[in-house]
Protein backbone atom coordinates (compact mmCIF):
# COMPACT_ATOMS: atom_id res chain seq x y z
CA UNK A 1 0.00 0.00 0.00
CA UNK A 2 2.75 2.35 0.88
CA UNK A 3 3.97 1.71 -2.62
CA UNK A 4 0.91 2.56 -4.30
CA UNK A 5 0.48 5.85 -1.76
CA UNK A 6 4.26 6.90 -3.14
CA UNK A 7 3.38 6.14 -6.89
CA UNK A 8 0.20 8.20 -6.47
CA UNK A 9 1.39 11.06 -4.65
CA UNK A 10 3.97 11.34 -7.41
CA UNK A 11 1.51 11.48 -10.11
CA UNK A 12 -0.29 13.72 -8.15
CA UNK A 13 2.76 16.48 -8.10
CA UNK A 14 1.55 19.40 -10.63
CA UNK A 15 4.71 19.26 -12.03
CA UNK A 16 4.57 15.35 -13.41
CA UNK A 17 1.19 15.90 -14.06
CA UNK A 18 1.18 19.24 -16.04
CA UNK A 19 4.50 17.65 -18.07
CA UNK A 20 2.14 14.82 -19.28
CA UNK A 21 -0.97 17.37 -19.92
CA UNK A 22 1.54 19.33 -21.94
CA UNK A 23 3.01 17.04 -24.10
CA UNK A 24 -0.19 15.25 -25.13
CA UNK A 25 -1.46 18.55 -25.78
CA UNK A 26 1.39 19.60 -27.86
CA UNK A 27 0.98 16.54 -30.27
CA UNK A 28 -2.83 16.47 -30.47
CA UNK A 29 -2.45 19.99 -31.12
CA UNK A 30 0.31 19.40 -34.25
CA UNK A 31 -1.68 16.78 -35.32
CA UNK A 32 -5.02 18.58 -35.92
CA UNK A 33 -3.28 21.66 -36.70
CA UNK A 34 -1.67 19.50 -39.73
CA UNK A 35 -4.95 17.84 -40.55
CA UNK A 36 -7.02 21.63 -41.03
CA UNK A 37 -3.62 23.41 -42.80
CA UNK A 38 -4.38 20.22 -45.50
CA UNK A 39 -7.34 20.62 -45.57
CA UNK A 40 -7.51 24.26 -46.30
CA UNK A 41 -4.63 24.31 -48.96
CA UNK A 42 -3.95 21.32 -50.67
CA UNK A 43 -7.10 21.54 -53.16
CA UNK A 44 -6.41 23.16 -56.54
CA UNK A 45 -7.67 23.64 -59.93
CA UNK A 46 -5.19 22.02 -61.73
CA UNK A 47 -2.11 19.87 -61.37
CA UNK A 48 0.43 22.00 -60.88
CA UNK A 49 -1.78 23.84 -58.28
CA UNK A 50 -1.99 21.15 -56.09
CA UNK A 51 1.26 20.09 -56.23
CA UNK A 52 2.28 24.04 -55.16
CA UNK A 53 -0.03 23.91 -52.17
CA UNK A 54 0.80 20.59 -51.54
CA UNK A 55 4.68 22.17 -51.01
CA UNK A 56 2.84 25.39 -49.24
CA UNK A 57 1.08 22.36 -46.54
CA UNK A 58 4.82 20.97 -45.90
CA UNK A 59 6.66 24.12 -45.59
CA UNK A 60 3.66 25.79 -42.95
CA UNK A 61 3.31 22.55 -41.01
CA UNK A 62 7.28 22.60 -40.84
CA UNK A 63 6.44 25.83 -39.18
CA UNK A 64 3.81 25.32 -37.34
CA UNK A 65 5.45 22.37 -35.55
CA UNK A 66 8.60 24.46 -34.37
CA UNK A 67 5.95 27.16 -33.20
CA UNK A 68 4.21 24.16 -31.08
CA UNK A 69 7.80 22.98 -29.95
CA UNK A 70 8.94 26.07 -28.70
CA UNK A 71 5.76 26.91 -27.06
CA UNK A 72 5.76 23.54 -25.11
CA UNK A 73 9.15 24.05 -23.95
CA UNK A 74 8.29 27.72 -22.88
CA UNK A 75 5.09 26.24 -21.01
CA UNK A 76 7.46 23.38 -19.36
CA UNK A 77 10.15 25.93 -18.10
CA UNK A 78 7.56 27.96 -16.74
CA UNK A 79 5.88 24.63 -14.66
CA UNK A 80 9.36 24.12 -12.77
CA UNK A 81 9.91 27.86 -11.84
CA UNK A 82 11.95 29.58 -14.73
CA UNK A 83 11.06 32.96 -15.34
CA UNK A 84 10.00 32.76 -18.79
CA UNK A 85 9.98 36.44 -19.41
CA UNK A 86 13.32 37.12 -18.22
CA UNK A 87 13.92 34.16 -20.52
CA UNK A 88 12.38 35.39 -23.68
CA UNK A 89 14.49 38.86 -23.09
CA UNK A 90 17.71 36.63 -22.84
CA UNK A 91 16.56 34.59 -25.85
CA UNK A 92 16.47 38.18 -27.35
CA UNK A 93 19.84 38.85 -27.06
CA UNK A 94 21.14 35.31 -27.24
CA UNK A 95 19.04 35.56 -31.09
CA UNK A 96 21.49 38.24 -32.18
CA UNK A 97 24.45 36.33 -31.17
CA UNK A 98 23.11 33.07 -32.87
CA UNK A 99 21.86 35.03 -35.69
CA UNK A 100 25.91 35.63 -36.69
CA UNK A 101 26.92 32.20 -35.79
CA UNK A 102 24.17 30.00 -37.97
CA UNK A 103 24.03 32.65 -40.80
CA UNK A 104 23.77 29.56 -43.35
CA UNK A 105 20.68 27.84 -41.60
CA UNK A 106 18.99 31.27 -41.11
CA UNK A 107 20.04 31.62 -45.09
CA UNK A 108 18.01 28.21 -45.51
CA UNK A 109 14.93 28.90 -43.72
CA UNK A 110 14.95 32.32 -46.05
CA UNK A 111 15.39 30.52 -49.04
CA UNK A 112 12.94 27.99 -48.29
CA UNK A 113 10.23 30.61 -48.03
CA UNK A 114 11.23 32.21 -51.35
CA UNK A 115 10.83 29.05 -52.83
CA UNK A 116 7.17 29.04 -52.26
CA UNK A 117 6.92 32.88 -52.60
CA UNK A 118 8.42 33.06 -56.23
CA UNK A 119 7.16 29.83 -57.54
CA UNK A 120 10.95 28.76 -58.37
CA UNK A 121 9.79 25.05 -57.74
CA UNK A 122 7.03 22.77 -55.69
CA UNK A 123 6.74 19.43 -54.55
CA UNK A 124 6.89 17.03 -57.67
CA UNK A 125 8.73 19.31 -60.20
CA UNK A 126 11.27 17.81 -62.36
CA UNK A 127 14.68 19.77 -61.03
CA UNK A 128 18.10 19.87 -62.11
CA UNK A 129 21.19 20.43 -59.73
CA UNK A 130 24.73 20.32 -61.49
CA UNK A 131 24.34 17.07 -62.95
CA UNK A 132 21.60 15.65 -60.88
CA UNK A 133 17.93 15.90 -62.86
CA UNK A 134 15.24 14.37 -60.08
CA UNK A 135 11.92 14.77 -58.91
CA UNK A 136 11.37 17.21 -56.18
CA UNK A 137 9.99 14.84 -53.15
CA UNK A 138 9.97 16.87 -49.72
CA UNK A 139 10.68 20.09 -48.96
CA UNK A 140 11.51 21.64 -45.36
CA UNK A 141 12.39 25.13 -44.13
CA UNK A 142 15.92 23.90 -44.30
CA UNK A 143 16.49 21.38 -47.17
CA UNK A 144 15.08 20.22 -50.55
CA UNK A 145 15.11 16.79 -51.22
CA UNK A 146 15.60 15.60 -54.88
CA UNK A 147 14.92 11.59 -56.30
CA UNK A 148 16.27 10.22 -59.68
CA UNK A 149 14.38 8.16 -61.57
CA UNK A 150 17.08 5.53 -60.39
CA UNK A 151 16.44 5.77 -56.58
CA UNK A 152 19.29 7.70 -55.42
CA UNK A 153 17.79 10.84 -53.30
CA UNK A 154 19.94 14.32 -53.09
CA UNK A 155 19.52 16.03 -50.66
CA UNK A 156 20.17 19.94 -50.77
CA UNK A 157 20.79 23.21 -48.48
CA UNK A 158 17.87 25.71 -49.56
CA UNK A 159 20.51 28.06 -49.86
CA UNK A 160 21.82 26.77 -52.80
CA UNK A 161 18.79 27.14 -54.80
CA UNK A 162 20.26 29.91 -57.42
CA UNK A 163 22.03 26.28 -58.63
CA UNK A 164 18.99 24.80 -59.16
CA UNK A 165 17.11 24.83 -62.67
CA UNK A 166 13.03 24.09 -62.90
CA UNK A 167 12.74 21.96 -66.13
CA UNK A 168 9.10 20.92 -65.36
CA UNK A 169 7.51 23.74 -67.67
CA UNK A 170 9.52 22.90 -70.50
CA UNK A 171 8.33 20.22 -72.56
CA UNK A 172 10.80 16.96 -73.34
CA UNK A 173 11.19 15.31 -76.22
CA UNK A 174 11.41 12.27 -76.32
CA UNK A 175 13.49 10.36 -78.93
CA UNK A 176 13.22 6.74 -79.81
CA UNK A 177 15.40 4.44 -82.00
CA UNK A 178 13.68 1.71 -83.15
CA UNK A 179 16.08 -1.32 -84.25
CA UNK A 180 14.96 -3.01 -87.52
CA UNK A 181 15.57 -6.05 -89.17
CA UNK A 182 17.13 -5.43 -92.48
CA UNK A 183 14.97 -8.09 -94.11
CA UNK A 184 11.51 -5.98 -93.14
CA UNK A 185 10.86 -3.55 -96.42
CA UNK A 186 10.85 -0.19 -95.41
CA UNK A 187 7.67 0.79 -96.98
CA UNK A 188 6.30 -2.16 -94.30
CA UNK A 189 8.06 -1.07 -91.45
CA UNK A 190 6.75 2.88 -92.05
CA UNK A 191 3.01 1.89 -92.22
CA UNK A 192 3.55 -0.07 -88.78
CA UNK A 193 5.54 2.67 -87.70
CA UNK A 194 1.82 4.88 -88.53
CA UNK A 195 -0.19 2.73 -86.56
CA UNK A 196 2.35 3.06 -83.79
CA UNK A 197 2.08 6.71 -83.77
CA UNK A 198 -1.87 7.21 -83.69
CA UNK A 199 -1.67 4.45 -80.71
CA UNK A 200 0.81 6.95 -79.16
CA UNK A 201 -1.25 10.06 -79.72
CA UNK A 202 -3.92 8.31 -76.93
CA UNK A 203 -1.22 8.40 -74.12
CA UNK A 204 -1.70 10.80 -71.81
CA UNK A 205 0.27 13.72 -71.57
CA UNK A 206 1.18 13.82 -75.41
CA UNK A 207 1.55 17.46 -75.94
CA UNK A 208 2.04 17.21 -79.55
CA UNK A 209 1.32 14.84 -82.38
CA UNK A 210 4.71 12.33 -81.87
CA UNK A 211 6.73 12.70 -85.52
CA UNK A 212 7.87 10.15 -87.70
CA UNK A 213 11.66 11.31 -88.13
CA UNK A 214 13.04 9.09 -90.78
CA UNK A 215 15.92 6.13 -90.86
CA UNK A 216 18.36 7.80 -88.27
CA UNK A 217 21.39 4.78 -89.01
CA UNK A 218 22.38 1.74 -90.65
CA UNK A 219 24.23 -0.18 -88.17
CA UNK A 220 26.12 -3.08 -89.02
CA UNK A 221 22.92 -5.81 -87.46
CA UNK A 222 19.72 -3.19 -88.31
CA UNK A 223 17.94 -0.01 -89.85
CA UNK A 224 17.01 2.28 -87.11
CA UNK A 225 13.58 4.26 -87.49
CA UNK A 226 13.61 7.15 -85.54
CA UNK A 227 10.10 8.82 -84.04
CA UNK A 228 9.72 12.10 -81.61
CA UNK A 229 7.72 12.45 -78.79
CA UNK A 230 6.84 16.11 -77.50
CA UNK A 231 5.34 15.37 -73.81
CA UNK A 232 5.69 17.26 -70.34
CA UNK A 233 9.20 17.21 -68.36
CA UNK A 234 7.90 14.99 -65.13
CA UNK A 235 6.06 12.69 -67.28
CA UNK A 236 8.56 11.67 -70.21
CA UNK A 237 9.90 8.08 -68.81
CA UNK A 238 6.60 6.43 -68.23
CA UNK A 239 5.48 7.86 -71.97
CA UNK A 240 8.31 5.89 -72.95
CA UNK A 241 7.61 2.82 -71.43
CA UNK A 242 4.23 3.04 -72.77
CA UNK A 243 5.81 3.88 -75.96
CA UNK A 244 7.91 1.14 -76.08
CA UNK A 245 5.57 -1.22 -74.77
CA UNK A 246 3.29 0.00 -78.05
CA UNK A 247 6.35 -0.51 -80.00
CA UNK A 248 6.63 -4.10 -79.24
CA UNK A 249 3.38 -4.75 -79.45
CA UNK A 250 2.64 -3.63 -82.90
CA UNK A 251 6.23 -5.07 -84.44
CA UNK A 252 5.17 -8.31 -82.88
CA UNK A 253 1.39 -8.25 -84.13
CA UNK A 254 3.02 -7.36 -88.09
CA UNK A 255 5.97 -9.80 -87.44
CA UNK A 256 8.82 -7.33 -87.85
CA UNK A 257 11.77 -8.63 -86.40
CA UNK A 258 13.53 -6.61 -83.57
CA UNK A 259 17.46 -7.70 -84.17
CA UNK A 260 19.42 -8.78 -80.78
CA UNK A 261 22.61 -9.36 -80.27
CA UNK A 262 23.61 -13.44 -80.47
CA UNK A 263 26.39 -15.56 -79.03
CA UNK A 264 28.10 -18.64 -80.76
CA UNK A 265 29.27 -21.16 -78.22
CA UNK A 266 31.68 -24.13 -79.95
CA UNK A 267 32.77 -26.99 -77.62
CA UNK A 268 36.23 -27.43 -78.90
CA UNK A 269 34.83 -28.86 -82.46
CA UNK A 270 36.47 -27.90 -85.55
CA UNK A 271 34.36 -25.24 -87.22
Amino acid sequence: MEIVKSILSFLSRKEVYGLAIIILVSIVLYHFGKIFIEKIIVSGKNAYERKKRRTIVNLISNIFKYIVFILAILFILDLYGVDTKALITSLGVLGAVLGLALQDTLKDFISGITVIMDNYFVVGDIVTFNDFTGEVIDMGLKTTKIKKNTGEVLVIANRNIDQIVNISQESANVVIDIPTAYEAKTERVEKTIAKIITEIKKLEGIKKEPKYLGISSLDDSCVKYTISIICPQDNQWQIKRDALKIIKTYYEKDKIKIPYNQIEVHHEQEI
